[in-house]
């Protein structure tokens, strides 16, 4: 059978698996809606927050990104691990013991301000559609290549599961849906990863695959270093990226995890503290699984690729390559006029993304009207390393299915979690807690999946409209989350004598300086301005780094205006005294 049909199969398969779990467990209270009704299983819980946590961007981008960045990729690897370290061990018991299931409505209570909700109401929302925009870009990559469907009906089809097991069944739904999503898309995940490593180095285990030998004796690494050499790139396995970047994109992305609200909502769906602790070693269990496994689908991409095309007639190239060159995620310009494919180092374009003509060269490739005058003269876009690294390595089409139907499991998941932190911030933390508090129960679940229809329809627009590659946006929204919420939580936790206008002061300054630097050097306004070079960054440090910055200037102006202020009421104090004392937890509860 094609590659299409095995596609549709396997998508058929899970999204019915989807649908059925969301009609089981359709939401009948707030609580279920919010929390689960705060008893799912600490294994469940642990493959569900897997789910959650595994973005598209975990799934399609990072070994893509790996494979272009080479050593410097590994600072996503460090953080985002890292960050879940981070949460799991010095935010979540305290969360937990709190008692309350969002980040907004954390803060409002131990800043005892609506002022302070508000705002953090505005940070969740920023961060969460920033976030979101990631994920839906990968629905339409997956649907626009494996399904042969305009990028924006595939989109529509993704927004149109994740409107229905998240209307109904709200975080009850979403938690048994990503239990399947986990298993479907780790299997994705690790199937051709093991067909690759056995095929290249004969070791069954990719990631001791990724250290072996090739067929003629040399080791991969050592090999992928000399192609990189060869044409121009730097070794593979060495840095180009400073120290301080380096660390400051790592702090980001780690903080930043520590601040990510709908991955922080994931304890409050077990009994008890002692479940959150379970399941959230569970989870780094789960996703160990797949942040080990993508160094190595990195380097056998990487290898497979450079051998494949550089030097390559055009008129050679398999299959493959004229089915991605269609969607506008490969490009090839002739610039020297031999009809063989030069990839070396430099841009191909002029602005970074093919603009296809209907005309066809002499050699039957699509003509491009944007190559630079750099000697590159193929574009690659880093998000479809994953999803083209099995036909690249001749795999089966079964296997090619497999990998698009963990690309949508691991995007829809996210998605999903995402989606639920916008509709309960409408609803509970600027309804009920400020609007009409005296709003029924049933009133109050049908505002939050009348929220969630709205930002369903917004995360579309993203997906249509996409700002970017998927991790790069993704890593902005760890930023984001950085330099405005995880000094509140930290402080709000660690420091009795931190108040409301040294949160409120903190987390404006720390969003709106993040903002501005997104705005100024990754993405600019249409029309208005456009993205500064590298040469422009303060201190030498990127946009996905800059979260670091803004999170010591956040902290800084938390803590000055908090001194210079009235202490917090002696309940306050009490109550963050309290929070850290590990018995007596007691369950996720409205007031």
């Amino acid at each position: 059978m094609s590659v299409e049909m095995w596609t549709w199969i396997m998508v058929i398969i899970t999204f019915s698996l989807y649908f059925c779990i969301a009609i089981w467990a359709r939401a009948g209270s707030t609580k279920e809606f919010y929390v689960a009704g705060g008893g799912v299983s600490p294994l469940a819980n642990g493959m569900a927050t897997a789910a959650d946590w595994m973005s598209a961007a975990s799934f399609i981008s990072m070994a893509g990104l790996i494979s272009f960045m080479g050593y410097d990729g590994s600072v996503f690897l460090m953080g985002w691990t890292g960050g879940y370290v981070l949460l799991a061990l010095m935010l979540a018991p305290y969360l937990r013991k709190f008692g309350k299931f969002t980040v907004p409505d954390f803060i409002g209570d131990r800043y005892y301000s609506n002022t302070a909700r508000t705002v953090a109401v505005f940070c969740a929302l920023i961060v969460s559609f920033t976030y979101v925009a990631g994920q839906m870009r990968g629905v339409g990559i997956v649907f626009s290549q494996f399904l042969q469907v305009d990028i924006t009906f595939g989109v529509i089809i993704g927004m149109t599961v994740v409107l229905v097991f998240a209307f109904l069944g709200g975080m009850k739904g979403i938690t048994y849906t990503q239990v399947a999503q986990y298993c479907v898309l780790i299997f994705a995940f690790m199937v051709p990863a093991i067909f690759i490593s056995l095929q290249m180095t004969g070791n069954i285990i990719p990631q001791v695959g990724m250290g072996g030998t090739l067929s003629d004796g040399t080791y991969l690494l050592d090999k992928l270093d000399a192609l990189h050499v060869q044409l121009g790139f730097e070794e593979y396995t060495s840095g180009t990226k400073s120290k301080w970047d380096v660390f400051a994109i790592t702090l980001a992305l780690m903080v930043g995890t520590a601040g990510l609200p709908h991955v922080i909502v994931r304890f409050f769906t077990v009994p008890n503290v002692k479940d959150a602790r379970k399941s959230a070693g569970l989870a780094l269990f789960f996703i160990a699984i797949l942040y080990t496994t993508a160094p190595a689908i990195a380097s056998f991409a990487r290898t497979n690729l450079i051998e494949t095309v550089s030097e390559q007639k055009y008129e050679d190239m398999p299959e493959w390559f004229g089915n991605w060159e269609n969607t506008g995620l490969i490009a090839w310009a002739d610039k020297n006029d031999d009809g063989k494919i030069q990839y070396v180092k430099g841009d191909a374009l002029k602005d970074k993304k093919p603009v296809f003509t209907e005309l066809r060269g002499k050699y039957g490739e699509r003509l491009i009207s944007n190559p630079s005058k750099e000697k590159n003269e193929l574009y690659v876009d880093r998000d479809i390393m994953v999803l083209a690294n099995p036909e690249i390595a001749n795999l089966p089409n079964w296997v090619i299915a497999l990998v698009a139907a963990g690309g949508l499991a691991a995007a829809l998941s996210t998605a999903a979690g995402l989606l639920l932190v916008i509709s309960t911030s409408i609803s509970h933390d600027l309804i009920k807690k400020q609007l009409k508090p005296d709003i029924s129960d049933k009133g109050e679940l049908l505002a939050a999946r009348i929220s969630i229809v709205f930002a369903i329809i917004i995360a579309g627009i993203f997906g249509i409209y996409p700002p970017g590659f998927v991790a790069a946006v993704v890593a902005l929204a760890f930023g984001l989350a950085a330099a405005s919420f995880f000094p509140a939580i930290v402080l709000g936790i660690f420091d009795k004598r931190m108040n409301k206008e040294g949160a409120i002061a903190g987390m404006v300054v720390g969003i709106v300086l993040m903002l501005y630097y997104m705005i100024r050097f990754k993405t600019g306004l249409i029309g208005v301005m456009k993205p500064l070079p590298a040469s422009e960054w303060w201190f030498g440090t990127s946009p996905e780094g800059f979260g670091t910055v803004a999170m010591m200037v956040n902290i800084i102006v938390s803590f000055t205006v908090s001194r210079l202020t009235a202490a917090p009421p002696p309940h306050v104090q009490e109550i963050v005294e309290n929070i850290r004392v590990p018995s007596g937890a007691g369950e996720a509860v409205e007031h």
